[in-house]
Parts: C-alpha cells; structure tokens; sequence
C-alpha cells in the first residue's frame, strides 16, 4: 500500500504595509515593510523629503514613530525603491490599504525617479465576500495569538499574510499559521 504525500499548503504572497505621516493630501511614506512567500520580510524607515511637511500627530499615536527617528535612522527613497526592486521583481505584490500604499508607493518611486519592477494590488481581490466578511475577527484572533503588538509596516504585513493564510485553512487552527 502506498501512502500519497499530503498536499502542501500554497505558499501566501507576498505582502506590502506602508505606514505615513497621515491620511490625506501632502501626506507620505515614512516605513514600508513586507513579507516574502517565504516569510522573509523587510522593513525601513523613510528619511522625508525636504519638501515632505505633513504631520499627523493622530498617525503618529498609531505608528509610534516620531519625525525625528526618521531625520536619524530612515533611509533615502531611491535607496527603498532599488530594494524593493530587488525583493519584489516580476512579482505581484498585496496590500490591503491599496489605496493608501499605491498613492504613497507612487510618492516615494517618483522622489527616488525609478519605476516599481513588480505590481501592487488590492489584498480584497484575493478574498471571496465570505472571507472578506470574516477577515476582520479572524485578523483579531491571528494578532492576539501570535501577539502582535507593534503597528509597525513589517508587523503589519506579516499580520496580513497570517491572517490570509488562516482564512484558507479553515480546517486548520489558528496555530498552524503562528
């Protein structure tokens, strides 16, 4: 008698999380973060542009990152967007902000004059309306069991990811996934 091989788990896309200074005109990137297939992930702060003014102090209660951790510790946006490149080329890559991130991705790749190597869509478009109905407890549940924290961009795109992977094993636990 032989024995099949059980069938593995399709491997999760790959996920973007930008956090900004605030919502709205003038705002903009300041982390982006993301998850590989794989799980690797990466993430950097945003060192803002001179003409990058907009603060949202509500954002930053969110985000919990100040104006000046970025002067000091972010990087340049062509250094970001040749990262990006790098990890993300040919690939078709998920947010689930699309809105936000394609309009902040669209302000650091135009300040960095280079042009995405990969595609950024809507996370929703990889969900049935049931799952989409679900996804917010089910996201809830996923945070507090990996206990996930930090609002941060890679946290978030690691949450995301979880999260999708949850939805698509129902039969599974939360802690198949964590």
């Amino acid at each position: 008698m032989s024995v099949l091989p059980s069938p593995q788990r399709p491997s999760p896309p790959p996920i973007l999380d930008i956090e900004a200074s605030g919502f709205g005109l003038g705002s903009y990137p300041i982390e982006v973060g993301l998850v590989m297939c794989d799980g690797r992930s990466w993430c950097s702060l945003v060192k803002p542009e001179p003409s990058w003014q907009h603060w949202d102090p509500n954002a930053e209660a969110v985000h919990k990152i100040t104006r000046e951790q970025l002067d000091l510790h972010g990087r340049h946006a062509k250094d970001i967007a040749r990262v990006l490149n790098d990890w993300l080329h040919g690939l078709v890559v998920y947010s689930d902000a699309w809105a936000h991130d394609y309009t902040w991705l669209n302000k650091l790749y135009e300040v960095a004059e280079l042009v995405p190597s990969f595609r950024l869509e809507n996370l929703r478009a990889l969900l049935t309306d049931d799952e989409a109905a679900r996804w917010h407890e089910l996201k809830l549940a996923v945070a507090r069991r990996a206990a996930i924290v930090r609002h941060r961009a890679s946290s978030d795109a690691k949450l995301l990811q979880m999260t999708l992977q949850a939805l698509r094993e129902p039969q599974h636990s939360i802690s198949s996934v964590v």
